[in-house]
């Protein structure tokens, strides 16, 4: 991995790993911040981390930093910004945040960075809120979903997109249709969802509304809660065993610091292995 870090800044190495900032390529191009573990077996999984809509690319990269490269797995941490993506949230809106990711996971692709078919998707907030709807529309990219604290969702049900997935009227666009293209996929991932006990509380971020609040809820937790029941439902549905856990963090609030720093939530974001039960665990422990 060493041979690799030649043509990028690395501000912070270690003996284990090198935290490096890649400059975006191109004028729609993506700059990112990595965690790369100096020795990366070729089937190490990266972690794809998506920032809220504060921008902490850098935060999600340094605070699971020591757990990455313990896992020696590399971890990739975009950074849209506010000019070229307002609204990355919502995937498929202004700038296409869903094809800038998606070229810039080719550029460290080819560049050696990784190596596997598939990656872990993370959000927290409005990275969150990305993670799923790239997961709905790109089901076949991700291994592993961890859903942190979403504003609000895309629901497996038959409102509008970006509510649910049925076609808008009157628009010529046919996303929520897409994503229910590939829903049973979807359904089949593991896909791990937590909100801090006290994110109960709606504020100037949280987008409300007659159709949203009757749909979601007023707040962070309850919406966490709803969504995960839904797509539990919709897996079975389908005849599917969903592979779906929420965790409320104790004593946590809406800030990923704080979710952190209260909680083990790194174990749920990077666990020893696939076996859910053992993050779980150690959340509850906190």
């Amino acid at each position: 991995m060493t041979a690799l870090l030649h043509h990028l800044e690395v501000p912070m190495r270690s003996k284990k790993s090198a935290l490096v900032h890649r400059p975006a390529r191109g004028r729609r191009g993506l700059s990112c911040w990595m965690v790369l573990p100096n020795s990366v077996a070729p089937d190490a999984v990266p972690l794809i981390a998506v920032h809220g809509i504060q921008r902490g690319a850098y935060e999600k990269a340094s605070r699971l930093r020591r757990r990455a490269e313990a896992l020696g797995r590399p971890l990739i941490a975009p950074l849209f910004d506010r000019e070229t993506w307002p609204h990355y949230q919502q995937l498929v809106r202004k700038g296409r945040a869903d094809l800038a990711l998606l070229a810039l996971l080719e550029e460290l692709r080819m560049e050696g960075i990784w190596q596997t078919s598939q990656f872990d998707l993370f959000g927290h907030s409005g990275g969150a809120q990305f993670s799923h709807r790239f997961a709905m529309l790109y089901p076949h990219l991700v291994k592993r979903l961890i859903v942190g604290a979403a504003g609000w969702y895309t629901f497996p049900d038959a409102t509008e997109f970006p509510l649910g997935l049925a076609a808008r009227q009157d628009k010529r666009d046919d996303w929520g249709p897409r994503m229910e293209a590939g829903l049973e996929r979807f359904l089949r991932l593991p896909i791990r969802i937590y909100v801090g006990e006290h994110d109960s509380q709606p504020d100037d971020n949280t987008r409300s509304g007659p159709e949203i609040d009757r749909q979601q809820g007023l707040d962070r937790l309850t919406r966490a809660k709803r969504w995960s029941r839904a797509i539990q439902e919709a897996a079975k549905a389908r005849g599917l065993r969903p592979d779906v856990s929420l965790q409320v963090l104790p004593g946590c609030t809406h800030h990923f610091s704080d979710c952190i720093t209260r909680s083990e939530l790194t174990h749920l974001v990077l666990p020893d292995s696939d076996d859910i039960g053992t993050a779980n665990s150690k959340i509850a422990k906190a």
